[in-house]
């Protein structure tokens, strides 16, 4: 019997009715929404987690042939929520978290009644002139190697870029350690799943309501995505936040919570 609240150091805060799933993305575990979940909790029943190989999750639960694709994430989440017995959550992914919890609810559509995707991404590559998604193959493959053979420099590369916030030093500083803190070959494996998927083909299968938060200056994922993505999903709401950066629960925790309690129709009061 697996015991899924240890696998994914699963947390259960807050009070309420409704239920909120916060995702993490890569690089990250669930510390990184303890900027947004106080502003949570008096509404909300929350459920925290780390994915295998991230934060304090159980690193011997880790396979290569289980994670080698986003199905294993997608596993996990529906494992959670089988577990809690949960029903009609409200899900807030971040980063590649927002594909892993779409691909649930086509899923499990009955389990889902909103889809909050912050930075989403159904592609990172380009793709000819059909699909611009901001990398380049030969990107992706330097960053890559770039954590193979100097993991430390890849995180201190990485963070500033990501989280766009010259004027919040410390804030880049935690990133660069998140990232640092994980195991390195399952880190680059995450990666490469993440970088080289393609999830565009799904999109016309979700029927759940979806806010896309995209941020004005985000150096992963352009606006072109965030357009991409209102455009090919049914029931979505886009939202261009004055947010720059690619963490803006991090970086910009009130505009966050403010467009996320808008979409919710919960007043911040």
């Amino acid at each position: 019997m697996i015991d899924v609240a240890a696998r994914n150091n699963v947390k259960v805060v807050g009070e309420g009715e409704r239920t909120v799933v916060f995702a993490h993305g890569f690089g990250c575990d669930q510390s990184m929404w303890k900027y947004i979940t106080p502003s949570f909790e008096q509404h909300f029943r929350i459920v925290l987690f780390d994915y295998v190989g991230s934060g304090n999750s159980d690193l011997a639960a880790y396979t290569s042939e289980k994670y080698g694709t986003f199905r294993g994430y997608v596993q996990d989440v529906l494992d959670i929520i089988d577990m809690l017995k949960l029903e009609r959550v409200t899900f807030i992914g971040h980063s590649v978290s927002s594909m892993i919890g779409m691909l649930a609810s086509i899923e499990r559509p009955d389990a889902f009644d909103q889809l909050i995707m912050i930075g989403p991404s159904p592609r990172y590559l380009n793709d000819g002139d059909q699909y611009f998604g901001g990398f380049e193959r030969s990107d992706i493959d330097e960053l890559l190697d770039m954590m193979e053979m100097n993991f430390a420099g890849w995180a201190s590369f990485l963070a500033p870029l990501a989280m766009n916030a010259p004027e919040s030093p410390g804030l880049t500083k935690e990133l660069e350690r998140s990232f640092i803190s994980g195991d390195p070959v399952i880190a680059r494996e995450f990666a490469e799943v993440t970088f080289m998927s393609d999830h565009r083909q799904e999109l016309p299968k979700a029927t759940v309501p979806t806010l896309i938060l995209q941020c004005s200056d985000d150096s992963i994922v352009p606006i072109q995505v965030g357009e991409y993505l209102h455009k090919h999903l049914k029931n979505s709401t886009l939202r261009l936040m004055e947010a720059k950066g690619h963490y803006p629960h991090i970086s910009h925790p009130e505009e966050t919570i403010r467009d996320i309690y808008e979409f919710l129709g919960v007043s911040l009061g």
